[in-house]
């Protein structure tokens, strides 16, 4: 069969991120089960117009505004899909109505409050009022999302149909888990692109507090992005200048065995469509320490696999950090659930339900009224 996604970006643009890498362990499974996939995306400077990327034929052509039309007209040129995937950024490609054969939408999470954090103003109430638009236009079009709160948050918004499908990871959990007492100073791992959305500065600022309150604490964030200078500028503030520690983009390698070495990740995103940092940490045998949003409530268990905060605030994950300071052994529980947790969600355990429903999709017989 043929499968064509839909996304802004493919894995080697600049800009790429988790979404991107889970994509692309599906699209690959689908290749090694002997499909046709491609994958149309954005054009960007440097870019091969067409490549193959772990058996996926990659194909870019126009940018924002325009890519839709060049995904159109390329469209139109080639032999028919079996299914089309038209992944959601906040705007969708509208496959739907125009690609003439079986269509599914893929979403990590419904942005909501995130389109203020990039847009203040205007533009970001515009783009929230646009995407609940756009999900009810969608409404009738099969949905395949990560986790249960995109999941409510679609059907809130009018989709009918929503697939739960777990992101997996590649990522091999440690063989066993090794001795990791939790001991000052604390050492804590943020691991994300740094971007306002991913809200890095309250990961600062829970040092922060933390080290108010006397305890001693390190943080390394690992990642790059358009707001580094704003976070290193916080990070210079005199009480914790020298327990902050910016790497950069690192290699699978490596950050994971900065994630081995960490008594806690933390994630204070807005939202995510999973949280898949969490688990490549569940799999160093790291719990996690993350804010109530949607995703990281899935990802993470709380007071079973890690600590979801009561509030989104840095003092409310400081204050959760404390609490279980006090509980050692409860750490090491957390750590075990972790790790055992982990490994049920390696791409070996995921992929054939993930092939096996876009299948299905594909045999659907004939095009779906959107």
């Amino acid at each position: 069969m043929r499968f064509l996604m839909l996304n802004w970006r493919d894995p080697k643009n600049p800009l790429a991120g988790g979404a991107e890498r889970v994509s692309l362990g599906y699209l690959s499974a689908l290749a090694r089960h002997g499909h046709e996939v491609y994958w149309f995306s954005n054009d960007y400077p440097g870019a091969m117009q067409a490549e193959t990327i772990e058996g996926v034929q990659v194909v870019r052509g126009g940018g924002m505004g325009t890519s839709v039309l060049q995904a159109w007209r390329w469209y139109r040129r080639q032999q028919p899909f079996d299914l089309v995937i038209d992944q959601h950024h906040g705007i969708p490609w509208y496959a739907p109505w125009w690609c003439r054969t079986n269509c599914v939408a893929y979403i990590h999470e419904v942005l909501g409050p995130i389109w203020k954090a990039f847009y203040p103003g205007f533009l970001g109430t515009f783009g929230q009022w646009q995407e609940r638009w756009t999900h009810w236009l969608y409404r009738n079009v099969p949905f395949w999302t990560a986790c249960e709160s995109t999941r409510d948050n679609l059907r809130r918004h009018g989709v009918r149909d929503v697939t739960i499908i777990r992101y997996g990871v590649h990522t091999k959990a440690v063989p066993e888990l090794e001795v990791k007492p939790l001991l000052e100073p604390l050492r804590l791992i943020a691991v994300s692109r740094l971007a306002p959305n991913k809200r890095i500065d309250h990961a600062i600022l829970t040092l922060k507090s933390l080290t108010e309150r006397g305890i001693k604490a390190t943080l390394t964030i690992v990642g790059s992005g358009g707001i580094e200078s704003r976070l290193r500028e916080l990070a210079a503030a005199p009480s914790i200048a020298e327990s902050v520690v910016f790497t950069g983009a690192l290699s699978e390698q490596e950050k994971d065995a900065l994630l081995r070495k960490a008594h806690f990740l933390l994630h204070t995103s807005q939202r995510e469509g999973w949280g898949l940092n969490v688990i490549e940490a569940n799999a160093m045998g790291t719990p996690a320490a993350v804010y109530p949003v949607a995703g990281l409530i899935e990802s993470t268990l709380h007071d079973e696999t890690g600590i979801v905060a009561q509030d989104e605030t840095p003092e409310a994950l400081a204050a959760g950090l404390l609490d279980l300071m006090k509980r050692p052994e409860r750490y090491q529980f957390f750590r075990r659930k972790a790790w055992e947790r982990a490994q049920t969600f390696h791409w070996d355990n995921i992929l054939p339900q993930a092939c096996a429903w876009l299948e299905t999709q594909a045999k659907a017989g004939g095009r779906r009224r959107p």
